[in-house]
């Protein structure tokens, strides 16, 4: 195992950003929920205790032995540093003013290894509910805002400090070196987990692990599927086995263009047409949840198909990412529907196969770079996420062959555009989705009676939170006339400026 910064979540929404800024300083980390503490192997060369929405002062709060991080540097994050010092026989007490968003640290120990170059008045940012009043005697306090005067500490004669603002945001602007003082200089961390690094370890632990076994994997033409077949052809070659299913709702010419790029990569793939199939199964259904749940179980269905067709296949692959196995173990365990994931959820249950993840420790961005680092072909690293249910969850209401038709001819239209204008790449995610409403229109001296489509472009950095685009009008007058001229059906559009959240990126 390479060194590693151990992450204990106390359901902070941040967690996942502290993984990611160290990361970020080729320093592998995990995060663990803090009543799952792993075992502290010699390669932990830190810890961080993050965040919470809790309050320490509450007997139902979270909490974990100290006793067990003797031995090791310790930060403490808002609630981690609270915990820290409420345990150690410090005052936690309700904020008395509002202790939320920009501060300035005016006071700032630069002796302290924790803040070295950090700058005085650099802008932080806060966001808690309680504020530490008292910090023990062996504690000394080397930052302070205004108005909080315990806005950093360090316990004396040890590599445990706590802090009440937020590295990791970048509201906090020298964030970055801070945690770099703490990962690279308290905890000695040597920086030496890189794209190349990564790459190098998978593929030997996949040929240990697989050697001439069959691994049979599900392909989308996306970036965490692609990478992942990749790494996992380096290791056994022709003995991966992929499947790339046409479900009827693909974008245009996608099923045609993705088995094209797939066998220039020299992976071993077979193409199915499915797409009756999932229309028929999808027929008369116009809930959400119940179109979801119909296109996963029908891909479930004629994947097990395609693979029972191989013989002596031990090993489904899987391009899982680290967040999705970071919410498998939340804290607050498993988090209520807004919608069901992705659709090869019910594979492994189904198939009774041991499971391959080769991504399973990195994030979206992580993968792209190692994607880069394979020789990836960059159309498909830089291309938008798209939706496992595709443009079944972007046509509302019931789904026939002639609406996909319809949208399919809009989204290249508005896709198409982006990228001809310079555009696709400043959006991380865009589309179209078809509304069930008619709408009254003039073409000509004829009144019509037509379907309504909205474009939806956002920008963001995982899916967690996205801003809608400000997309030049003239673009979008352009698209518009596009659409409504050339495709036969339509006699509106209209653009989404709704941000995540409160909505969400997709319409179901």
């Amino acid at each position: 195992m390479p060194e590693q910064i151990l992450i204990l979540d106390f359901g902070s929404q941040y967690t996942q950003l502290i993984a990611r800024r160290v990361r970020e300083l080729n320093v592998y980390c995990e995060i663990h929920p803090f009543n799952k503490v792993p075992e502290l192997t010699p390669d932990i060369k830190g810890v961080i205790l993050s965040g919470s929405p809790c309050s320490v002062r509450d007997p139902q709060s979270p909490d974990v032995s100290l006793e067990a991080f003797n031995n090791l540097p310790v930060l403490g994050v808002c609630y981690g540093a609270q915990l820290i010092a409420h345990k150690s026989g410090g005052s936690v007490l309700p904020s008395q003013i509002r202790e939320y968003g920009r501060a300035r640290l005016t006071s700032v120990d630069h002796h302290a290894e924790l803040l070295k170059e950090i700058s005085l008045d650099t802008q932080v940012w806060m966001s808690h509910s309680d504020t530490i009043a008292h910090v023990p005697e062996h504690f000394e306090v080397i930052a302070s805002t205004p108005s909080v005067r315990v806005a950093a500490y360090h316990v004396k004669n040890t590599n445990t400090y706590g802090i009440q603002f937020h590295p990791e945001v970048t509201h906090t602007t020298e964030g970055k070196n801070l945690l770099r003082n703490f990962v690279v200089h308290i905890c000695r961390c040597l920086q030496d987990w890189t794209p190349d690094q990564f790459i190098e370890s998978t593929v030997a632990e996949l040929h240990a692990k697989l050697r001439n076994d069959k691994v049979v994997m599900a392909l989308s033409g996306g970036v965490d599927s692609t990478v992942a077949a990749t790494l996992i052809h380096k290791a056994i070659g022709k003995n991966l086995h992929c499947i790339f299913v046409d479900n009827g709702l693909l974008r245009k010419d996608e099923f045609e263009q993705v088995l094209d790029s797939y066998k220039h990569m020299g992976l071993n793939i077979k193409g199915v047409d499915a797409k009756e199939r999932f229309y028929k199964a999808l027929n008369g259904l116009s809930e959400p949840e119940a179109k979801r749940k119909a296109i996963g179980k029908t891909f479930i269905d004629v994947f097990d198909e395609e693979a029972h067709q191989l013989t002596d296949v031990n090993w489904l692959g899987q391009g899982t990412i680290y967040p999705d196995v970071i919410e498998s173990v939340s804290v607050k365990g498993p988090s209520a529907t807004i919608k069901s994931h992705h659709n090869v959820g019910g594979l492994p249950e189904k198939m009774k196969m041991k499971v391959v993840e080769p991504l399973n420790t990195l994030f979206k961005d992580e993968v792209r770079t190692v994607g880069k680092t394979l020789g990836i072909d960059p159309n498909i690293l830089g291309r938008h996420p798209f939706p496992g249910p595709g443009l079944g969850i972007r046509i509302l209401g019931e789904i026939t062959a002639d609406k996909v038709k319809i949208l399919q001819e809009v989204d290249a239209i508005f896709i198409g555009g982006l990228k001809q204008h310079g555009l696709y790449d400043k959006v991380w995610q865009a589309g179209a989705v078809l509304l069930p409403v008619n709408s009254v229109g003039v073409m000509g001296d004829e009144r019509t009676y037509e379907q309504v489509v909205a474009l939806r472009a956002v920008t963001s950095t995982d899916g967690m939170t996205a801003d809608w685009v400000h997309l030049p009008y003239e673009f979008l007058a352009e698209i518009s006339s596009e659409i409504i001229n050339k495709v036969k059906g339509v006699n509106r559009v209209v653009y989404d400026i709704s941000s995540k959240p409160p909505a969400t990126i997709e319409w179901e």
